[in-house]
């Protein structure tokens, strides 16, 4: 993870050889020192070579418009035949990273599994290819940063609709590549996510196979996509099987899972006999307002968290966990990144998809049955 280095306060940091400050222009630099760029194509130009109008070439460059896949497609060609290539200033080799879900809330992104893993994977792929990697705060979305940032291209995770820092990077045109579906891509972006939809069913399918007759949901917090999409296949899955839907309202602050009262106190308790969680922390919410209803897992409630936290695995029962392979999603969201900055007209648009794992442990199996006239198990 790159952080940022100190500089001692009060201490100006001088040349020895020019004898002057950083930041500075060098008095002994001669004016014909400073490269020069030489003449280039302009986008009038690739709009008389395409045989299109400027604003096509603008759109079908910058992936925005309404543009059709074969125009987008034979612009670029022309242009990266005529040697063109948009100036955003010098580069830096320098990648930033932000997790945009709740950008502008001071929130430490870092202490979570899944985040930390990947961070770790992206920045192992980043040095890999020579660039460095930034990552960035979660509490400075809204701030002015985001325009004058020195990086030669972005990795949005989770970002959201009407995200202030994806118009801002946009509005510069840098390079951004998704952890996560955009809510409303353009043509030209590339993300990296999972299949949402086919892990969901997945899940839900081994619940119902372990016995399940109700399942309920632990989701719907955040607004990017990832939610929104697990909920929308719960809902779909239910309808499919007449089983009636049952969402759990998700807060990082209920430790003691006090949202799941009204489902395990309730008439007819367990009013939920499985539950998917969809956040790393919603397997010990379900744990602690289990053991509080006197609750056993497996026997009385199944349990499967969406985690990539080791502790899972050793709890007591161990607990089934889907994990989104972090660092497979990190280090391609990199690669294609550094595609995107070094072959730009050879970039594929579109979802990179890396598959999603389910680990079955005992929280989410067929409990063992009793003996005849034995204890239950």
């Amino acid at each position: 993870m790159a952080t940022p280095r100190s500089v001692w306060p009060g201490h100006c940091l001088i040349n020895p050889l020019t004898r002057t400050r950083r930041g500075r222009r060098n008095p002994y630099r001669r004016p014909y020192d400073d490269p020069v760029p030489g003449p280039g194509p302009t986008i009038a130009d690739i709009a008389r070579a395409a045989e299109v109008s400027t604003a096509t070439v603008s759109h079908a460059l910058g992936g925005t418009g309404r543009v059709g896949e074969s125009t987008r497609r034979r612009v670029r060609e022309v242009a990266a035949a005529l040697g063109y290539s948009a100036r955003r200033g010098p580069r830096t080799r320098t990648l930033g990273l932000a997790v945009t879900t709740y950008a502008g809330s001071p929130w430490n992104y870092v202490e979570i599994a899944y985040f930390s893993r990947l961070l770790t994977a992206a920045t192992a792929a980043a040095h890999a290819r020579g660039y460095a990697l930034t990552l960035l705060p979660a509490d400075r979305g809204a701030e002015p940063l985001w325009h004058d940032l020195a990086v030669d291209g972005m990795l949005l995770l989770d970002s959201p609709a009407g995200d202030p820092v994806l118009r801002a990077l946009r509005a510069r045109g840098l390079p951004v590549v998704f952890d996560g579906r955009p809510p409303d891509p353009r043509p030209g972006d590339v993300w990296v996510d999972n299949d949402h939809e086919a892990t969901t069913r997945e899940v839900l399918d081994h619940l119902a196979a372990a016995g399940a007759t109700r399942i309920a949901l632990h989701s719907a917090y955040g607004r990017e996509y990832y939610t929104g999409a697990v909920t929308s296949a719960y809902a779909r899955w239910c309808a499919e099987r007449g089983m009636a839907r049952l969402v759990v309202p998700f807060d990082p602050e209920d430790g003691a899972g006090h949202a799941f009262d009204p489902v395990f106190a309730g008439p007819g308790r367990p009013g939920s006999d499985a539950v998917y969680c969809v956040y790393d922390p919603g397997g010990r919410q379900v744990l602690a307002a289990a053991a509080r209803h006197g609750l056993r897992i497996p026997h009385d409630l199944l349990l499967v968290c969406a985690s990539e936290d080791p502790s899972y695995a050793a709890g007591d029962p161990p607990v089934s966990t889907v994990t989104l392979r972090p660092e497979v999603i990190g280090e391609s969201a990199v690669a294609a990144l550094v595609a995107l900055l070094e072959s730009p007209h050879a970039a594929e648009p579109g979802q990179l998809t890396v598959p999603a794992a389910l680990t079955v442990r005992t929280s989410s199996r067929i409990p063992p049955r009793a003996a005849p006239g034995g204890p239950s198990l």
